[in-house]
């Protein structure tokens, strides 16, 4: 997967966590699937048919009704969904995996693997702005996901940015080949 796929995947917050669930054998109809993720009915929904758009899910025909359409995994989705379930499995606590439904937590950790200038990520991560950046890795960086060392050797110190503990945990999950 690369990045460009990760960070559309990762765009709705509860898109890891249904191809997780398919994953794992949850029944695709949307009843099962909402009462497992805990998720609104609005939110759900919304990471629901954008995993429509990006081709990973499709409505399993004839079966459901069609008000309440059962899904199933395409063949793309399986592999994505493989993904989804390693990276969901890295972080059981309920507490900590509120961050991993923020948008850019995942393709961040995917770059950060190893260490990398506040630059170099916003450059491969380019509709991202300055302040989601920042914002990012400061959330990042108090969960301890990510370690902030300074690099003095230069003229000019500046910080690099690396995934650590469950953030190093999560980008071997994404195996992101840059």
């Amino acid at each position: 997967m690369d990045i460009n796929a990760l960070v559309k995947l990762t765009s709705r917050a509860w898109s890891l966590n249904i191809l997780d669930l398919l994953h794992a054998g949850t029944p695709g109809r949307q009843a099962p699937l909402l009462a497992a993720t805990s998720a609104s009915r609005t939110a759900f929904a919304s990471s629901l048919s954008h995993l429509v758009q990006l081709g990973l899910i499709e409505r399993n025909p004839g079966h459901g009704h069609p008000l309440r359409p059962e899904f199933r995994l395409t063949s793309i989705g399986a592999s994505a969904a493989e993904i989804a379930s390693s990276i969901v499995k890295t972080v059981p606590d309920g507490t900590e995996f509120g961050l991993l439904r923020k948008s850019w937590t995942v393709p961040i950790l995917a770059l950060t693997g190893s260490p990398h200038r506040f630059s170099a990520i916003k450059s491969d991560l380019s509709p991202i702005t300055d302040r989601a950046l920042s914002s990012s890795l400061h959330q990042l960086e108090a969960q301890d996901w990510i370690r902030r060392d300074i690099v003095t050797s230069g003229r000019m110190p500046f910080p690099i940015y690396k995934a650590v503990n469950t953030g190093g945990a999560i980008n071997r999950a994404v195996g992101l080949t840059l």
